[in-house]
């Protein structure tokens, strides 16, 4: 790995807001380096309230679409929410729908099948509407390039709403209200919203003219911050406050489909990362093996007894896509070797059978692997389909635009995308993404980089700081885990290797003498030797609680060591 500082913060910023908010300079120097520089800022930051929500009346078309809705209802219409069958549609499936039914009973539920209809809206899905008397479909996460499908269903007498979060193209779709915050002529606050977190501001719209208000609706936020979490957005803004109060309705009053998720978790707080590692994977599977209505009957289900069945259902497809995408990750791995392909710029692989559900893990597989930008094919119907991820900083969905003429349609963003070709053309679009990507990537983005926020002695380290830093939470893009950088440590030489393949390290370091800290490295096993025989090296590490028999202390969790110079 690159080991590189992040930018250093202006030392008078620091200083001024050290002074106003009465901390040590480490955290000053953190809070300038998440932009945070006056008092009142670091009052939202640390204390953010339901009251710094954005008006969603700010946000373009926001007024159509909720005169639409009320029509609807006042009209007695039947009412269709439609949304993408990840952790980001299915819960926001969940919310809208979930939210309207509580006053109106004419709503239906429609998750697209992965393999038969693919990604966003359907022609299906309209079929489907029209064949159920549906006259208004509310599309999440998905539609802002659907301008066919619009049209289409137009032409049958079905409106749309699209609330979206994607990239618009040229072109908006014909429908009734288009809502997303990426919208070149959108002026809304906050444009990272994800695409529950978009149908959150339709529901809050919708309550401000019923009379209710935000706390009427903070039951539906474990939805919005289970959405945050898995789709890797900021978490700054308009985010933050969404995921730091959904994840305290996800620990204290969970929806029974969630609580079913989590009650075999032994933490007493749940964090944002275990909502990455736990809730989303199983909300996902769904989709990824079954079907996506299987996420949305648990997140909707309000009997705790069906939706612990459901949650099992749901543990049984994510044990199924382990194993899947285990399997089509060695198969990959093997064919990049036999095709000697170790050395390119990129990875593209293709294999017809792959399961379609997995692909876009078994990307990100390959991403470690080799660190370069990756697509995995499989065949879907009479096309090839494909998820593409990235490495940090290089833009995956600007090289799919200069490849373009080969591909029958994609979408997504800079770090992970969809698209579909036909088998023909697959060579061509290998050759032509390998092009773009050695022609525009810098070569160190080739390599993993770590940055770490300061250089710190482990003396500094006690359990204010810990309270401090907790207070930084929720963690995620934009706000990272704070990650420190010491030097000149010693292990106590008691280092040694865990877990079956010796894959971690476990170590008690100190710096001098200070005070001797656990340590812990997942994946650090192979660099034992740099810690034995007293050996000085310098680590990467954030700090966290470790709770063992009722006793918390304070451990570095290691994210890279190497041998000291000095």
């Amino acid at each position: 790995m690159r080991w590189n500082p992040k930018s250093k913060p202006n030392p008078e910023k620091v200083q001024a807001i050290q002074s106003a908010l009465q901390v040590d300079e480490i955290i000053a120097k953190l809070l300038v380096q998440r932009g945070i520089e006056t008092f009142e800022q670091a009052k939202t930051f640390f204390r953010p309230t339901l009251s710094d929500l954005h008006n969603p009346y700010l946000m373009k078309d926001m007024d159509k679409a909720v005169a639409r809705i009320e029509k609807a209802i006042a009209n007695n219409e039947n009412i269709l929410v439609f949304g993408d069958y990840d952790v980001d549609g299915t819960t926001a499936v969940s919310l809208v729908s979930s939210y309207l039914r509580s006053f109106y009973l004419n709503v239906a539920t429609y998750i697209p099948d992965r393999y038969a209809e693919g990604y966003g809206i359907s022609y299906m899905g309209i079929d489907y509407a029209e064949d159920n008397d549906i006259s208004l479909i509310i599309a999440l996460d998905c539609g802002i390039k659907s301008i066919d499908h619009v049209n289409y269903a137009k032409a049958k007498n079905i409106d749309f709403i699209i609330c979206d979060h994607h990239r618009p193209g040229d072109i908006l779709p014909d429908a009734v209200a288009v809502l997303d915050p990426k919208r070149d002529d959108c002026s809304y606050p906050y444009d990272e919203l994800c695409g529950c977190g978009v149908g959150f501001k339709l529901i809050q719209a919708l309550a401000e003219n019923r009379n209710q208000t935000i706390d009427d609706l903070v039951g539906y936020l474990d939805l919005v911050a289970t959405a945050i979490a898995a789709d890797i957005v900021p978490i700054n803004g308009e985010n933050r406050v969404l995921a730091k109060f959904g994840l305290e309705v996800i620990n204290s009053y969970p929806r029974p489909g969630i609580k079913a998720l989590i009650q075999n978790v032994k933490k007493k707080v749940l964090t944002i990362t275990d909502v990455v590692f736990i809730v989303a994977p199983r909300i996902n599977a769904a989709g990824r093996i079954k079907h996506g209505n299987e996420a949305v009957a648990l997140l909707t289900e309000y009997d705790l007894d069906q939706a612990e069945q459901f949650a099992s259902e749901i543990e049984q497809h994510n044990s199924d896509r382990k194993e899947l995408d285990k399997q089509i990750t060695k198969e990959a791995l093997l064919q990049i070797e036999e095709n000697n392909e170790q050395n390119r710029f990129s990875t593209v692989v293709y294999q017809e059978n792959w399961h379609k559900g997995v692909i876009g893990i078994v990307a990100s597989r390959l991403v470690e692997n080799y660190y370069r930008p990756t697509i995995v094919f499989t065949k879907s119907g009479e096309k090839l389909a494909a998820s593409a991820r990235s490495v940090k900083d290089f833009d995956v969905y600007n090289a799919l635009e200069a490849c373009a003429e080969h591909l029958e349609q994609f979408g997504g963003h800079m770090y992970a995308a969809g698209m579909t070709l036909l088998e023909e053309n697959y060579e061509n679009f290998k050759n032509a993404f390998e092009k773009v990507v050695q022609e525009t990537i810098h070569p160190d983005l080739l390599t993993p980089e770590i940055s770490y926020d300061a250089e710190i002695e482990l003396s500094e380290i006690n359990p204010k700081l810990m309270r401090l830093l907790k207070q930084f939470e929720p963690f995620g893009p934009e706000n990272m885990t704070p990650l420190f950088l010491a030097k000149g440590l010693t292990d106590s030489g008691y280092a040694k290797t865990l877990g079956s393949d010796g894959e971690h390290l476990k170590a008690f370091v100190k710096q001098g003498n200070s005070e001797s800290f656990g340590a812990i490295g997942f994946g650090l096993g192979n660099k034992l030797d740099l810690v034995t025989n007293k050996n000085k090296f310098d680590a990467i590490f954030s700090l966290e609680e470790n709770e063992w028999k009722d006793t918390v202390t304070l451990q570095l969790q290691l994210r890279d060591i190497n041998a000291s110079n000095g």
